[in-house]
């Protein structure tokens, strides 16, 4: 779990961010902040001490005006498919820029007391605070999502990890079998066969999958091209990332945009294997 403890500035200028870590923060004093989609469309948010922001992933915003000290948390994914019926895969969770839950910011102000006092406890503390919180965001913000059962033997956690991170760093770009078979020191058969053992899933089936999760993030701000959206996920042409997107999730780009609200209605063809039979059939 990553620990920040940040500081009002109420002289910053607006900036651009995208999480790629699940992150959420607890204000320590009363102040505001301004969020938002666009520079020029902030939204200022007046917190109260023990307030809570559930911050987006993958998805840009910018902030602009900070002048409330707040502690900003880091979740694994590790911790966060431990509390979701071992699933494997990117957990998603609902961004809030303003909620409440006791629980949450009891466990959080135990977090900046040991931070204070200079994490005396350690690290198995740390870790046993971060799957209490990682149970209540999946409790209370978790999107629905397709369970990936994970198969006895296969990769390791550490290699499968280390294939996750491979992924979400080469979003943008070609990944060949051979580079995910060498990042975990295996032949591209070996690594093919314990892959689909571990996931339940090819390497090409999880690679398209991911970059069709993170279409979706994307398009959930209204102001994003379809476009960008294809080119960030890595798909050469808008045409083919429409067509791929249509197959899997039964809609276009632009229906799920316009669909209600996590448009996971809209989505009808987001289910199980079905989803996974259509991802053998294209490529990226």
């Amino acid at each position: 779990m990553k620990v920040e403890l940040v500081s009002p500035d109420s002289e910053v200028a607006p900036r651009h961010w995208v999480r790629h870590d699940q992150a959420f923060a607890m204000m320590l004093r009363p102040g505001s902040i301004e969020w938002g989609s666009k520079r020029m469309a902030l939204e200022k948010f007046d917190y109260a001490a023990g307030d809570l922001a559930l911050c987006d992933r993958h998805v840009g915003e910018w902030v602009g005006l900070m002048n409330v000290t707040h502690l900003q948390l880091g979740i694994s994914d590790a911790a966060l498919m431990a509390s979701s019926d071992g699933a494997y895969g990117e957990v998603e969770l609902r961004a809030s820029r303003k909620f409440a839950n006791t629980r949450l910011s009891a466990l959080v102000a135990a977090v900046h007391a040991e931070m204070v006092a200079g994490f005396p406890s350690g690290r198995l503390f740390l870790d046993s605070v971060e799957q209490a919180m990682a149970v209540a965001l999946v409790n209370g913000h978790a999107v629905r999502h397709r369970a990936v059962q994970i198969c006895r033997g296969g990769l390791g956690p550490a290699r499968l990890r280390r294939i996750r991170e491979l992924v979400h760093a080469k979003m943008e770009d070609d990944l060949s079998l051979d580079e995910m078979a060498q990042a975990v020191g295996l032949s591209t058969a070996h690594f093919a066969r314990m892959f689909r053992k571990s996931t339940g899933e090819t390497p090409h089936q999880f690679f398209l999958r991911q970059r069709l999760e993170r279409a979706k993030a994307m398009l959930r701000a209204p102001e994003a091209r379809v476009l960008d959206v294809a080119v960030a996920c890595g798909f050469k042409t808008q045409q083919h990332f429409a067509q791929v997107f249509r197959d899997v999730w039964g809609v276009s780009p632009t229906e799920y945009r316009q669909g209600p609200v996590g448009s996971e209605e809209t989505c009808a063809a987001d289910t199980g294997s079905e989803d996974t039979a259509r991802l053998v059939n294209f490529g990226s």
